[in-house]
């Protein structure tokens, strides 16, 4: 049997779940995936009271609360898996110890639950509580609504105790959807299916499998391949792709750079929508080859050599959509209004479209989102602009258009020569994939993973890796050594968890002194106290948080600053899980007139929402040279707020909060050269200076005409201060002339 035909086979047993019960739905699935076993004992009622009879012991300590016993509403023994049930399967396979664990089975149960959707920590919790009762690995395929979730655990011997084990990283396959399969998913199951793991593992007993199923759901490898897909199409765009460079003559830049950092500009806000997508936020039908032909005149998709899809739809989504209020959008008008030339905010490219009194509804239902990752860099000429700026090429003049044609979007094509561009001559006759096939073939997740769980898909936090390669790719100084480690050119986690846990804990122990209980809340322990910290001392800790200010001078695209909003969250979660304490601090560290507003509005939020939107405004601070690296920081950030809001379809922009101006967190700046250290500033410009702070905190949350106005006013103060350092530069210039005249 093929590939393609196994592949089907797996997508026809998911879609088998819809017409029967979850038990031979799941044994259907395990055997078409060659996990064949005879050795069933299932449970008779098949709820939780059986299952609380038949195996929980109380010396294990099982938490119903935690293993949201209440909402199960079905569940069964589905097999056990033995030696064997596999030596029908396969030879040479035996039982023993490798790397300090012993497997000598596992166990399937099938878990239903009664609401439609679960977050990735309430399933680990499950599985972990399920675990705590065998000693064997328990999976669990859990159905919750019309999806799925696949739970596999990690088990190792306890080092000081080898009759126990330590649970460790539940990984997850999440939310297959049983009419609809994702492709990613067909993918995984199939690369977990017996056969193809023993062609590529060869195993020959239970750890051995078990480290199989753990290599293949490394997430490291699907960021790895997701990367090289991404990046054998960044370099074969780029050789064609051109975008307009409009700007004053002393700010122009090497035409390669400007290209290659348009190409990742792109590519940073095409990931966010394709984020906001699995949200739900985006309409699907704007990616799909398929509707697009109905959608746009002469659409060819793969064969298209005209720039139809990314000006028709991607530019009127990031600039006409994403970047306006709802109410406010609208059509460019018909014929030339001198008010609207070089007005980035209103939709174009009418004529693109078969229906084009439709092209409003192709973009509706999608909230504004403030933030400027999707500012347009266009800008007409005014009295701020001498010159006209053109470089994200938002115009109906083919001048001054951007010219990427539609085939790099679809499809796949062979025989693409990328040989000098890796320097390598086996690079000669590649297969590259369009952006959007690159997008589809992969399942994206917005939630972040942990050390202690994470789920088998694209997160935020992992693409920050893809776009340190491709910006070290880029980078003169780096490109060899990039280009020739394909993917490997990042900060592992690994080590941006150790800089943030010691940096973070070095602090705190300013405020209290001990470490060992400062690491326990640091850990993400599955404890059922999990602050080990008194009521004031808590109060202490978060207070400590309010004030702490964290810099990373070198950023780069924000693996330290995101990995520090990440383990802030946790603490703050732990101590002060129903968020009293932090969130009267978020509100109270706002302008007075915001305070009322925006305390009515954040009260109803994910309370994760809140916690980040606080430490980001308080506490986090980032400099890179290269300004694309601080655009990729921006868009971790952004999502990593977008991961915690959902759509309230009666209330203002679907619920959704408009999101921070990050232009004075994250800033492009180099931090080797400071600034003037004078007295001109007291002498000159001491109220601009008191004013930048106050103007800088309010801009933060301001949106549309409000941005504008403080943005202006920013501006102006900005000017005062530089005037203040050039009139001392200038007082100094003439004394030493005086100097030198009288000598």
């Amino acid at each position: 049997m093929d590939n393609n035909m196994i592949k089907n086979n797996i997508r026809q047993a998911i879609k088998y779940f819809a017409e029967n019960d979850l038990t031979t739905g799941a044994i259907n699935l395990f055997q078409t995936l060659g996990y064949n076993t005879d050795r069933q004992a299932p449970l008779t009622q098949k709820n939780f009271i059986e299952f609380k009879e038949d195996y929980i012991d109380p010396e294990k300590n099982f938490n119903e609360e935690k293993a949201l016993c209440d909402e199960w509403t079905y569940v069964d023994l589905l097999f056990q898996l033995s030696k064997k049930e596999i030596l029908k399967q396969g030879s040479l396979f035996d039982t023993k110890q490798v790397d300090n664990t012993i497997i000598e089975t596992y166990l399937f149960f099938s878990i239903e639950l009664s609401q439609t959707s679960y977050p990735r920590t309430a399933l680990s919790n499950i599985t972990r509580e399920v675990n705590k009762l065998f000693p064997m690995p328990v999976m669990i395929l859990f159905k919750h609504g019309n999806t799925l979730t696949l739970s596999v655990i990690n088990r190792r011997l306890h080092k000081r105790d080898a009759t126990r084990d330590v649970l460790e990283k539940v990984t997850q396959i999440k939310d297959i959807n049983i009419e609809k399969p994702h492709r990613a998913h067909i993918e995984i199951l199939f690369d977990l299916s017996f056969n193809e793991l023993h062609r590529k593992y060869s195993f020959t007993n239970f750890v051995e499998l078990h480290d199989a199923w753990q290599k293949t759901l490394d997430i490291k490898e699907l960021n790895k391949a997701f990367y090289q897909k991404l990046f054998n199409w960044y370099l074969w765009a780029l050789k064609e792709v051109k975008f307009p460079q409009m700007r004053p003559e002393s700010d122009i830049i090497d035409e390669k750079v400007h290209q290659s950092e348009s190409l990742i500009r792109l590519l940073t806000r095409l990931l966010f929508v394709w984020f906001m997508k699995e949200k739900g936020l985006v309409n699907p039908d704007l990616f799909n080859k398929i509707k697009l032909k109905r959608i746009l005149k002469n659409f060819r998709g793969e064969e298209g050599t005209d720039t139809l899809f990314y000006k028709a739809i991607l530019q009127n989504l990031f600039f006409a959509t994403l970047n306006k209020p709802i109410d406010q959008r609208k059509k460019i008008d018909k014929g030339f209004n001198p008010k609207e030339y070089g007005d980035p905010l209103v939709y174009r490219f009418e004529d693109l479209f078969e229906e084009p009194d439709k092209l409003l509804d192709y973009f509706k239902d999608i909230p504004f989102l403030n933030g400027g990752l999707f500012e347009c860099l266009d800008q007409k000429k005014d009295s701020e602009n001498p010159i006209e700026i053109r470089l994200d090429g938002f115009s109906t003049r083919k001048t001054k258009q951007v010219h990427l044609p539609d085939k790099y979007f679809f499809g796949e094509h062979k025989n693409i020569d990328l040989s000098s561009d890796y320097d390598d001559k086996k690079k000669k006759n590649l297969t590259v994939f369009g952006l959007i096939d690159i997008l589809d073939h992969y399942k994206f997740t917005v939630e972040e993973s942990t050390p202690v769980e994470e789920e088998i898909a694209l997160d935020p936090e992992l693409l920050g890796k893809v776009f340190e390669n491709l910006l070290a790719s880029y980078n003169p100084e780096t490109q060899t050594t990039a280009r020739k480690q394909t993917g490997s050119y990042y900060t592992p986690r690994e080590i941006v968890n150790y800089m943030v846990d010691e940096s973070l804990i070095a602090y705190l122990k300013n405020s209290i002194d001990d470490e060992d209980r400062l690491r326990e809340l640091f850990s993400f322990s599955d404890k059922d106290e999990p602050n080990p910290f008194s009521i004031q001392e808590t109060q202490q800790l978060v207070e400590a948080i309010d004030n702490c200010k964290i810099l990373d001078p070198a950023c780069g695209s924000g693996a330290f600053p995101m990995g520090a909003l990440q383990k802030l969250t946790h603490i703050l979660h732990k101590l002060d899980p129903e968020n009293i304490i932090w969130f009267d601090m978020v509100i109270n560290n706002l302008p007075q007139y915001m305070q009322k507003e925006a305390r009515e509005k954040l009260q109803n939020e994910d309370w994760n929402y809140v916690r980040k939107l606080g430490i980001i405004q308080q506490c986090i601070y980032g400099i890179d040279i290269q300004p694309i690296a601080i655009q990729i920081a921006k868009l971790r950030f952004f999502i990593s707020l977008l991961v915690h809001q959902n759509i309230k379809p009666s209330e203002p922009n679907l619920g959704f909060e408009p999101l921070p101006n990050l232009d004075f967190k994250l800033v492009a700046a180099n931090t080797l050269i400071s600034a003037p250290e004078n007295d001109a500033i007291e002498a000159y410009a001491k109220d601009s200076l008191k004013n930048f702070e106050k103007l800088t905190n309010e801009y933060f949350s301001a949106v549309n005409e409000q941005k504008l106005k403080i943005k202006e006013e920013i501006k102006k103060n900005t000017k005062k201060i530089v005037e203040a350092n050039q009139k001392v530069i200038n007082q100094w210039i003439e004394k030493i002339k005086r100097e030198n005249n009288s000598a």
